[in-house]
């Protein structure tokens, strides 16, 4: 049984940063995609960014580009993301997220792409 667990959230103000992590256990982590979403409250889950299994490709959404970074350390089994310039309107739940075998590029924004789901960290981002 995989498990995801988000830290790392909280309540900052707009223009900080906040570092999200994402520990994973029960199956390889370096074999696998792993990907960032988030959801605020009244809207759908939204792709965030995904990152390769080793690390060497990533994938954002345009809503965070060059603002949000994700890193993976697949001796620590752990999955980052960093977010800079933080903006109201990116408060949500954030949610990690380890990829089934069959991802693409193609797919690697769809959440049914992915068969693993953390709990979620809250982030509020204050105007």
């Amino acid at each position: 049984q995989v498990q995801l667990v988000e830290s790392g959230g909280g309540l900052v103000q707009a223009g900080g940063s906040l570092r999200l992590s994402c520990a994973a256990s029960g199956r390889t982590f370096g074999s696998y995609v792993m990907g960032w979403f988030r959801q605020a409250p009244g809207k759908e889950r939204e792709f965030v960014q995904a990152i390769s299994w080793s690390g060497d490709r990533s994938y954002y959404a345009d809503s965070v580009k060059g603002r949000f970074t994700i890193s993976r350390d697949n001796a620590k089994n752990t999955v980052y993301l960093q977010m800079n310039s933080l903006k109201p309107e990116d408060t949500a739940v954030y949610y990690c997220a380890q990829a089934n075998s069959f991802i693409t590029a193609g797919t690697i924004s769809d959440y049914r792409s992915y068969r693993y789901w953390g709990q979620g960290t809250q982030v509020t981002v204050s105007s």
